[in-house]
């Protein structure tokens, strides 16, 4: 079996991953086991590189607060601000941390300099403002969009007024409250104001879309791609806070939906734009419905990636990294019974194979999903081998390079 899996193993680059696909993808999504690890980041930067070398990638998405990416695209596209500025305020989830991605933004911004616009680098945030403990005031979306709407359209169409808005929106960290997380009771998301608020919200997105011929023309493509980001954001962002106030047996598995759907509308319309690659855990990229265990009780929902996958076919590639130790965790050697202690059997310390070509060789020996001594970590599921374009193998996870010890 290992040498059968050694004629299926390729290096990890452009034109062995484009070998495994039936086309071109406009969204190629690549997973990770676990955050944190810049040896993960290290082979997503160098297959990037390449994708836009040799393949005409010129975007790149990651899961990170779709907001304040904003900012890290502004610097690689036109250098505003400063590297260690977008590095602390454009990159959430302490992303921001890593040296790959400083590494990454880096490139991008001298890849830029210079060149036109139609060739330049975009970056994009994919999730929403959202935490594991909370969600974000939907101010910044909402007074962006108003503010977006103010400036090109008649001042009668507006459903509100920024007063109104400030006044319904209230403080700031009435919405941020982290005891809302896992208290109902203690969530903004269904009182009054909050209601009227996502009553507005869809107002406003809806006058986006019907003014959508003369937005185009009188601002710019861009500013209303922009202007619909915020739009599907503040809606995103009200509907979510909603649901933290219920107090249903359902209430987290339908969060953690939403989540998943805010990320899935995000790179829909990323693929508008043309080919991406598209970094994030592997759960949120699989095809299949992610799991997880909360309070004793079973949580499943559809990943992003089942919902983009859904909708663009063949449009959609997604490669699951598998990763054989992270010692500095205690995730040691892998069992040779694994899918990671099969891959772990290959003298290579990185490659890629094809999931289903993996899969077959396998048979109907289906390896024994592996367990994690760590909860930061998420091995692959022997099970969804074949339900992924390829899968990523990198050996070993150095201590020196981790920089986010949770997951």
């Amino acid at each position: 079996m290992t040498a059968a899996i050694t004629d299926a193993a390729h290096v990890v680059d452009a034109a062995s991953v484009m070998g495994l696909l039936p086309t071109r993808p406009r969204l190629l999504a690549l997973g990770e086991p676990t955050h944190g690890e810049d040896v993960l980041l290290d082979v997503r930067n160098d297959l990037f590189r390449q994708l836009v070398e040799r393949e005409g990638y010129r975007t790149i998405a990651l899961e990170s607060d779709c907001l304040m990416g904003l900012l890290v695209d502004d610097y690689v596209t036109s250098g505003a601000g400063t590297l260690d500025e977008v590095m602390e305020r454009g990159l959430s989830h302490g992303f921001g941390a890593s040296a790959a991605n400083r590494e990454l933004v880096r490139w991008m911004r001298a890849y830029n300099d210079g060149r036109p616009v139609s060739e330049r680098l975009r970056f994009a945030g994919f999730d929403g403002p959202l935490e594991i403990t909370g969600a974000a005031s939907p101010r910044q979306a909402l007074t962006a969009l108003h503010a977006y709407l103010t400036a090109w359209v008649d001042a009668d169409l507006l459903p509100c007024t920024t007063e109104t808005l400030d006044r319904l929106l209230g403080v700031g960290d009435r919405w941020t409250n982290s005891a809302a997380m896992m208290d109902p009771s203690q969530s903004v998301g269904q009182t009054p104001q909050a209601k009227q608020l996502r009553l507005l919200a869809d107002d406003l997105v809806a006058l986006l879309d019907t003014q959508t011929p003369h937005l185009i023309a009188a601002s710019s493509p861009d500013a209303w791609d922009r202007a619909r980001m915020y739009g599907r954001t503040a809606t995103g962002l009200l509907r979510y806070h909603f649901w933290m106030a219920d107090t249903s047996p359902s209430r987290i598995t339908r969060l953690c939906a939403l989540r998943d759907s805010m990320m899935a509308a995000n790179l829909l319309a990323i693929a508008e734009r043309g080919p991406a690659l598209v970094h994030a855990h592997n759960g949120h990229l699989q095809r299949d419905k992610s799991t997880m265990r909360m309070g004793g009780r079973p949580v499943e929902w559809w990943s992003a990636g089942a919902i983009v996958s859904a909708q663009l076919g063949e449009g959609y590639a997604v490669m699951a990294t598998a990763l054989g130790t992270i010692r500095h965790h205690g995730v040691r050697t892998p069992p040779p019974d694994t899918v990671e202690g099969l891959l772990y059997a290959l003298p290579e310390d990185r490659y890629v194979v094809d999931a289903r070509r993996l899969a077959a060789i396998v048979g109907d020996v289906t390896p024994v999903p592996r367990v994690s001594p760590w909860f930061g970590y998420s091995p692959l599921d022997p099970a969804h081998l074949a339900s992924n374009d390829a899968i990523v193998f990198v050996k070993d996870a150095p201590a020196g390079q981790a920089w986010w010890p949770v997951a």
